[in-house]
């Protein structure tokens, strides 16, 4: 699979060892530009390897990809300052503002200083948090905290945006107000690549690859993925589908056995 100049990121036999054991199995898949992309896995199932992979933090053992033109073998430094990247884990200065951890950012994305005060004001309007920019960030409710994180890491204007987890523990308000921001990136041509265990965010993709033990073990649209995973089950839902693939082949056994 080569890049082509619809896609944003592609892999081709994708792998990653960590001695004998191997954490991602030969994947291949692409995302286009402009598209929410969805990366579901269970823990453990390869699914931050493969992330880490993509966003430059690790190398892989073999295969390859490009993330935004990058070669994701020799390019790790140049991916880094073309993505967007929020943590599940929150991962900003809770003893500085809102405003004050925006300027840090700014300085890490190497962006020109006459440009911090528009990107500031941008972020700031954008994420709703002009009336807290002097605060301390750990003074700032959870939904708050992560509207801040993820102005953080647009602050550079970027082509693609990971997202890991970017709605855990925030309430079910917060989270329509994000996937709408979510909708609002991927209008104006940002790609969004996004994992999430809450299966009603995942029907909000256009795609999806569900990742198991290594190895994709589905793709294509929510409801395609639903219908092959569920077949003659009209009422099953994404969570379903979820559940089936991610089981083990034993598991899988012993539930039929019980039917």
């Amino acid at each position: 699979m080569t890049l082509s100049s619809s896609d944003s990121i592609t892999v081709n036999n994708l792998e990653k060892k960590f001695g004998a054991f191997v954490a991602v199995n030969k994947i291949t898949f692409s995302v286009k530009k402009g598209e929410i992309f969805g990366f579901l896995g269970a823990n453990g199932s390869g699914k931050s390897t493969t992330i880490r992979m993509l966003c430059g933090i690790i190398t892989p053992s073999s295969g390859s990809g490009f993330v935004a033109g990058h070669d994701i073998m020799t390019d790790a430094e140049a991916i880094k300052h073309s993505i967007g990247y929020m943590s599940q884990k929150f991962s900003l200065y809770e003893d500085l503002t809102s405003y004050e951890n925006l300027r840090f950012y700014l300085g890490v994305y190497n962006v020109p200083e006459d440009q911090w005060p528009e990107r500031i004001d941008w972020v700031l309007n954008m994420a709703r948090l002009q009336e807290v920019r002097n605060r301390q960030t750990k003074e700032l409710p959870p939904g708050w905290r992560q509207r801040l994180a993820l102005g953080c890491s647009l602050l550079h204007k970027p082509d693609i945006l990971f997202l890991d987890e970017p709605t855990s523990g925030v309430d079910p308000i917060t989270r329509r107000h994000f996937w709408n921001f979510i909708k609002h990136l991927a209008a104006n041509g940002i790609t969004v690549f996004v994992t999430t265990h809450y299966m009603d965010e995942a029907r909000f993709c256009e795609r999806i690859v569900m990742i198991n033990q290594g190895m994709i073990v589905a793709s294509g649209s929510p409801a395609e993925i639903i219908a092959k995973a569920c077949p003659g089950k009209p009422a099953a839902d994404l969570t379903d589908a979820f559940i089936k693939l991610m089981m083990s082949d034993d598991e899988k056994y012993k539930g039929r056995e019980e039917q």
